[in-house]
C-alpha cells in the first residue's frame, strides 16, 4: 500500500515538472506574454534581473520606424551645429570668463537654505518684485551698553569740543535697518538695484541730570547695484557681487559733525550655514577745509570683513575693520555679536566691540563696548 502511494506521488510530482518546464518554455519564447505591466513599479517587483529587463523593454521600448526617425533627426542636427571654438583673442576669454562667473546655474541656488539669497532675492525662484519691505543690517535694542572709557571731549583735526558732555558709561543702544528694491533684472534675470537706510542710536537714558539726551545717532542711507555670481573659491560658493554707493552722517552741527561718503564692494561668498561679506571701499574725498573728519579712513578703516555662522538656533557674527596702513595710520575695529534664543520667537543679544568707531562721533576714540538685549532681525 505505501509502494502504491509513493508511486502515485511520484507520478503527480513529474507531471507538475512537466507541466512547469512547458509554461517556462513558452514565456521563454514570447516574453510579451509573460510581463505586461502597467508602470514601472510593476517591474521593480521582479526579482529575476531577466524578466525586470523584459519588463522596462515592454514598457519603455520605442518602435523601430520611430527609432530610426528619431536617430535620423539626431544626426541630421549634429551635422547641422557648428562645432565649439576655443578662445583665441583676450576679449574673447576675458568674455568667457564674465560669462562663468554669471552663469545662468546660479539660478540653482535653493532660496531656502541659501543664506544669502533669503536677504538679497539672488535666485530667479525666489525673486519678490520691487518695494517691498526686506531685512538689511540687524535690528535690535540693546537696554544696557556699557564703555570702558567715555569720550566727554570729542574732536578732529578740525572740530573740536571744550565743553564736558557729561556722560555716563552705561546707556542704551538700539538699531534700525530696512532696504527695498527699486529695480529688479537690469540684465536678463540678474542685477537688481536696492535702497537701504540704516540708524543706529546712543541714548544716554539713565543720565538724568543731562535730560537723558541721545548721545549720538548715525544716519546711513544707500544705494546698491547687486548682482547674482556663480563660482567656487577656497571652498567657498561665490554667490553675490555688488556695488554701493554709501553716506553716513551724524547731522550734527559743528564742532559735533560728522559724516563721509563711500563707493563700496561688495562681495558675498557661502558654504552650509556660513556667510563672508568683504566690503573694501573708497572714500569721496571733500574739501579738506570743509571735511569735519579728515582722517576718519585712517580710524574707521579702508574696508570690514563680516562673517557669520548659524549654530541650531544660536547665530554668530564677527566684524574686523582695518585702516589697511602701518605706523601711527594702523587703526582698526572688531565686533562680536551673538544671537540666541530666550522663548518662541524671542531673542536675546549679546554684543561686544573694542577699537575704534563705534559710531562716527568716536571715529578716532578708543574703547571696549559691551552691550545685552533682544534681537529683532539678524543678518539672515
Amino acid at each position: 500500500m505505501a509502494f502504491k502511494t509513493f508511486e502515485c506521488t511520484t507520478l503527480k510530482l513529474s507531471i507538475f515538472m512537466l507541466s512547469s518546464l512547458s509554461v517556462s518554455t513558452s514565456y521563454a519564447v514570447s516574453p510579451e506574454n509573460l510581463i505586461a505591466p502597467a508602470s514601472a513599479e510593476a517591474c521593480v517587483a521582479l526579482e529575476s534581473n531577466a524578466d525586470r529587463l523584459s519588463c522596462y523593454d515592454t514598457l519603455f521600448k520605442v518602435p523601430e520606424a520611430e527609432k530610426t526617425t528619431l536617430l535620423s533627426e539626431r544626426q541630421a542636427a549634429k551635422e547641422l551645429a557648428p562645432e565649439p571654438t576655443q578662445p583665441e583673442t583676450l576679449k574673447e576669454k576675458i568674455s568667457q570668463g564674465v560669462s562663468t562667473i554669471f552663469a545662468s546655474e546660479g539660478s540653482k541656488i535653493d532660496p531656502n537654505h541659501s543664506l544669502l539669497d533669503r536677504r538679497w532675492e539672488l535666485s530667479p525662484d525666489s525673486k519678490l518684485g520691487t518695494w517691498n519691505i526686506r531685512a538689511h543690517q540687524p535690528v535690535y535694542l540693546l537696554p544696557a551698553f556699557w564703555t570702558s572709557d567715555k569720550n566727554e571731549f570729542p574732536q578732529s583735526p578740525n572740530l573740536t569740543v571744550e565743553t564736558d558732555q557729561n556722560l555716563k558709561s552705561t546707556e542704551s543702544k538700539f538699531q534700525l535697518s530696512l532696504k527695498t528694491k527699486a529695480v529688479e533684472n537690469l540684465l536678463g534675470d540678474n542685477g537688481d538695484i536696492w535702497l537701504g537706510y540704516t540708524q543706529s542710536s546712543r541714548w544716554q537714558v539713565y543720565n538724568s541730570e543731562e535730560s537723558r539726551p541721545f548721545r549720538e545717532t548715525n544716519y546711513e542711507p544707500e544705494a546698491s547695484l547687486i548682482f547674482r555670481t556663480n563660482y567656487e573659491i577656497l571652498g567657498l560658493n561665490a554667490r553675490l557681487l555688488g556695488l554701493t554707493f554709501n553716506h553716513q552722517s551724524n547731522g550734527r552741527a559743528d564742532p559735533l559733525s560728522r559724516s563721509w561718503n563711500r563707493v563700496m564692494l561688495n562681495l558675498g561668498f557661502e558654504r552650509d550655514n556660513f556667510a563672508l561679506m568683504l566690503r573694501p571701499w573708497y572714500r569721496i574725498e571733500e574739501d579738506s577745509k570743509d571735511d569735519n573728519n579728515p582722517d576718519i579712513k585712517n580710524y574707521m578703516g579702508r574696508g570690514d570683513l563680516t562673517a557669520f555662522y548659524r549654530w541650531n538656533d544660536h547665530d554668530f557674527s564677527l566684524m574686523l575693520r582695518h585702516s589697511l596702513k602701518g605706523g601711527n595710520d594702523s587703526h582698526g575695529a572688531v565686533q562680536f555679536d551673538w544671537v540666541f534664543p530666550i522663548s518662541g520667537k524671542l531673542r536675546g543679544q549679546f554684543q561686544l566691540f573694542d577699537g575704534y568707531g563705534e559710531s562716527l562721533i568716536d571715529y578716532n576714540h578708543r574703547a571696549t563696548y559691551v552691550g545685552l538685549g533682544v534681537s529683532l532681525m539678524n543678518w539672515f
